[in-house]
């Protein structure tokens, strides 16, 4: 378990602490930008920067003794037996019959103040949480204390409904757990339309491969590495990729202790918003002229500036400024 443990804590990038308040800064920064140029710029492409906004000021202001860790995947990837497997209980309904989960459910370990009103935000509701403590189980789950975990909607269902959902919440969550399974590990809608966004997030993106044990252990080394070169292809390089299987406690070591590290470090809320600010910076940076040169003649720069003032009617403000005082 050691050694799982330390390459799960090598694989993650980024091991430099990140810091609450040089986040709310750089927040403080898209904000007053947007308000400096409203009215100028059209309200479209600073849509995503108002939301990230939002959504950071908000995630700030709840729990950060709470990590939200969201389990997504296709139809048929076992995502629901994988939370069931951590939290030792079937919470979550699984089946043959597809799709089997229509809205996120919640597992919450420790005690649940402070997760509730973090749940509310996200938008689980109150019948679909559960709360992982028992006194049976000693000091066994004391390590994921603090961590919520979410099984969400299949993104791929057939009920659109169910796809709205999945996308919503994977704009809320602190860090995502991408679940393939053997069959459909390489399927085109999960990689482009999914992981390949996620590029920006690989400090809070882990992926695991489920349901290991239906491939012959020679061969699961091979689709582990065929994994690893498409998410590479996928901007993802250097995620953690695990084998996991909910049948075989042993199989399920990796992905406990990936989350065991993400809630003792309290950094993937930090993290996931960093990278989304990052996100809208570089959409932003489009929005501005470009970086004023050394080269400029500065005679030039006082002509232009005067005669954009005289266009202005900036003398004549002056003025009568003047001659009011």
């Amino acid at each position: 378990m050691a050694g799982i443990a330390g390459k799960v804590r090598d694989a993650f990038r980024g091991q430099q602490r990140l810091d609450a308040d040089s986040l709310l800064r750089r927040v403080d920064a898209v904000s007053r930008f947007l308000r400096a140029v409203d009215g100028h710029l059209p309200d479209e492409p600073l849509s995503a920067a108002h939301t990230v906004v939002e959504r950071a000021s908000d995630r700030l202001a709840l729990s950060r003794d709470h990590t939200v860790v969201a389990l997504a995947g296709a139809t048929g990837s076992g995502k629901s037996s994988l939370f069931n497997a951590l939290a030792g209980f079937a919470l979550s309904p699984t089946g043959v019959r597809r799709p089997t989960t229509g809205a996120a459910h919640a597992c919450v370990w420790g005690p649940l103040a402070g997760a509730t009103k973090l749940l509310d935000w996200v938008g689980v509701l109150p019948r679909h949480r559960f709360v992982r403590e028992s006194a049976l189980d000693g000091n066994d789950e004391v390590g994921l204390h603090g961590l919520v975990l979410l099984d969400l909607p299949d993104f791929d269902s057939v009920q659109e409904t169910h796809r709205l959902e999945v996308d919503r919440l994977l704009g809320l969550v602190d860090l995502v757990i991408w679940v393939v399974d053997p069959q459909k590990y390489a399927d085109r809608v999960v990689h482009h339309s999914y992981l390949r966004e996620f590029h920006r997030h690989r400090d809070v993106t882990v992926v695991v491969l489920n349901q290991a044990d239906r491939l012959p252990p020679a061969e699961v080394p091979t689709v582990l590495g065929d994994l690893r070169r498409l998410l590479d292809a996928d901007q993802l390089t250097g995620v953690p990729v695990l084998a996991t299987s909910a049948l075989d406690p042993t199989a399920m070591a990796g992905l406990r202790s990936t989350l065991e590290h993400a809630v003792a470090q309290r950094q993937a809320a930090l993290r996931r918003l960093s990278g989304d600010v990052d996100a809208v910076a570089e959409r932003l940076a489009g929005l501005m002229g470009p970086a004023v040169g050394d080269d400029l003649d500065p005679v030039a720069v006082r002509q232009l500036t005067e005669a954009l003032a005289e266009a202005a009617v900036v003398p004549a403000v002056v003025g009568a400024t003047e001659a009011a005082y």
